[in-house]
């Protein structure tokens, strides 16, 4: 159980750079702090907040955002269900922590230096760099502590996620199966019937067209639109409103040490004679006794201490290094193993030490005293905590006399941009399906289209479009919803009509020859040369078109099907010969059985945390839509 982690190094990497797109770049330690108490969950009685649950919004808008480009979408988040796969997600981590704790996995300071420094963001030259390292935690507002702190909590959860990942079963006999299947090669040759070749037969005249119109008006709608001017103003704006001097800095640091020290470390080294905490005592007692009997070894020989560690130790992660166990702090080992530690003096020895893992000799290798981050160095932190602090208070004092003001001097937003010393902005045209980055959010669009704004033409309500941001609109110029005449939009029904007539009739053709083809029938038809397909590479075929010639029967070849498709009218489809893949390459087989470790890794996983779930202590907020009205 002191086989603390067994990762590779990728898979290290690939969770590092999550923590650090998750904490480096969205502040500093949200994860314990919060100037807002209410619970929106609870694990097994610990809380989280509002403020937790926000910031974890926030990180998902940003990475959709990078993702989605011009296609995000910031409405996603309003939606019940996304809101709750969140929440979910923090109850999920929350209680894979405690978990892990649970069960004495630990993450100790020399992998947790290792894990560090193996970030390419704080190498120079394929080496971890000290000097690049706390200057990039500067640049991004953290203190080392802090990050470190996130690191260590990250990779707890992840070595139990881990645990499961790597123990996937997957045979050789199945990844054969797989790679036959898989790679299954058919020869096809392709006919396309041309919807096009058939548009001079299609006959459309004006009573189709106006019959067309009247019966599908609400496709010749145009929404109604509105220009407006607004003002915006959230916490993160009015961060470039507030100042923060030097004493204020001096005296959070002298209050906050705590933050921008890390406590005293200790090396130490040990010998484990395991036994279950739920042996029968019979095999305790039997523990217990060797243990009784290596320690007397120690004790005549204490300067072979790692020796005897190699020999008896039934640690697999630490006795091959003669016990050493790296440097760790105050609450990264159980309980009776840390007491005992932190009681020694630099090369003693302890007596007997039970723990759920069994009896352990302990041998204090260093003592790294507590350390405290210069001033200067915690400053840049220091500096943007405090700015965020009177933000969110200023934030907190201006947001309900914004909210009067606009109601109160509802004709005009120059008195609220005034107030919060916000810039007066316009839109260009909006209509209500607009919905996109801020701060056009649905609610934000809900806003300007309002009865109040568009018909009174008064300024719309103040309201929240994201965390700690509001939003409030007034009408420059309105144009109401209309239906386009028909002369506008004659050419276009007319084309469309034409299109679906000649579909219709390329369709009924290539039905009409694939009956033939299918009774023997010789016909002229112009195939295409015939090519080789897999499941997974099958350029002539779409995807739809791709599983039905895989679903195929092979019993008789050659074998002809069709499909319609708008883009073409019909496709025809000659398979004429199928090739099972042959399984020679044991590179090719290693990765398909390591693929379904994977895949059966991760369902134990899911099957495990779900179980968890269960037996677990969790309460829920449901939201609801009605929430983002």
């Amino acid at each position: 159980m002191f086989d603390f982690v067994h990762g590779n190094r990728r898979f290290v990497q690939i969770v590092l750079l999550l923590i650090i797109l998750t904490f480096t770049f969205w502040g500093v330690d949200s994860y314990n702090k919060s100037s807002h108490s209410e619970a929106l969950a609870t694990v097994n009685g610990e809380k989280i907040n509002q403020a937790e649950f926000d910031q974890a919004v926030r990180q998902q808008q940003e990475r959709m955002r990078k993702m989605m480009g011009s296609n995000y979408d910031q409405t996603m988040f309003d939606k019940p269900e996304t809101k709750r796969a969140i929440l979910e997600s923090l109850v999920s981590q929350r209680l894979l922590i405690s978990q892990a704790r649970s069960i004495g996995l630990t993450v100790n300071e020399k992998y947790l230096a290792q894990s560090i420094a193996g970030i390419e963001a704080f190498q120079k030259d394929g080496k971890f760099d000290k000097q690049l390292y706390e200057s990039v935690l500067r640049r991004e507002k953290m203190t080392p502590m802090t990050f470190e702190s996130n690191v260590a909590r990250e990779l707890y959860m992840h070595q139990l996620i881990d645990a499961y990942m790597r123990n996937g079963y997957a045979s050789s006999i199945i990844a054969d199966n797989l790679i036959r299947l898989n790679e299954q090669q058919r020869v096809v040759a392709v006919a396309k019937i041309s919807f096009e070749t058939y548009l001079k037969q299609a006959k459309v005249d004006e009573a189709a067209v106006q019959s067309y119109y009247d019966m599908n008006l609400k496709e010749f709608q145009t929404d109604e639109q509105v220009r407006v001017e607004y003002v915006s103003f959230s916490v993160d704006a009015l961060q470039s409103q507030v100042t923060v001097d030097k004493t204020d800095i001096k005296k959070y640091y002298d209050e906050h040490q705590n933050e921008f020290g890390s406590p005293e470390q200790r090396q130490a080294a040990h010998i484990l004679i395991a036994v279950a905490a739920q042996a029968a005592d019979a095999d305790k007692l039997a523990a217990k006794t060797k243990a009784e009997q290596v320690l007397q070894q120690v004790k005549q020989s204490p300067d072979k201490f790692a020796e005897l560690a190699k020999q008896y130790s039934q640690d697999p992660g630490s006795a091959a290094s003669g016990g050493d166990l790296g440097q760790f702090g105050p609450g990264m080992m159980v309980k009776p193993f840390e007491e005992a530690v932190f009681k020694l003096k630099i090369g003693e020895i302890s007596g007997l030490v039970q723990t759920d893992f069994g009896y352990h000799i302990i041998k204090l290798l260093a003592v790294n005293p507590a350390k405290v981050l210069p001033l200067d160095e915690a400053q840049s932190a220091i500096t943007q905590r405090l700015k965020l602090q009177k933000a969110n208070d200023k934030f907190a004092e201006l947001a309900e006399k914004f909210s009067n003001i606009v109601y109160e001097q509802s004709d005009s937003l120059k008195p609220a941009a005034e107030l919060v010393k916000m810039p007066l902005q316009q839109s260009g045209w909006l209509h209500k399906k607009q919905v996109g980055q801020l701060p056009w959010t649905d609610k934000a669009l809900q806003a300007v289209f309002s009865e109040d704004v568009t018909k009174k033409k008064r300024n719309s309500a103040a309201i929240e479009i994201a965390p700690n941001t509001l939003f409030v609109a007034r009408l420059l110029e309105y144009k109401p919803a209309s239906t386009l005449p028909l002369k506008e939009v004659n050419a276009s029904i007319r084309q469309k009509l034409l299109r679906k007539q000649a579909l219709e009739l390329a369709v009924k053709q290539g039905q009409l020859v694939l009956a033939k083809l299918q009774r023997g029938e010789k016909i002229n038809v112009e195939w295409t040369v015939p090519t080789v397909v897999t499941r997974e590479q099958h350029a002539e075929l779409d995807n739809s078109l791709a599983r039905q010639v895989f679903q195929a029967n092979a019993a008789a070849l050659p074998i002809y099907m069709g499909v319609e498709n708008e883009q073409n009218g019909y496709v025809l489809v000659r398979i004429d010969a199928i090739k099972d893949a042959t399984v020679t390459d044991d590179t090719k087989r290693a990765r398909y059985i390591q693929q379904l470790r994977q895949i059966t890794g991760d369902e134990a996983f899911q099957a495990y945390l779900a179980d968890t779930k269960k037996h677990a202590g969790i309460t829920m907020k449901s939201f609801s839509a009605e929430e983002n009205k």
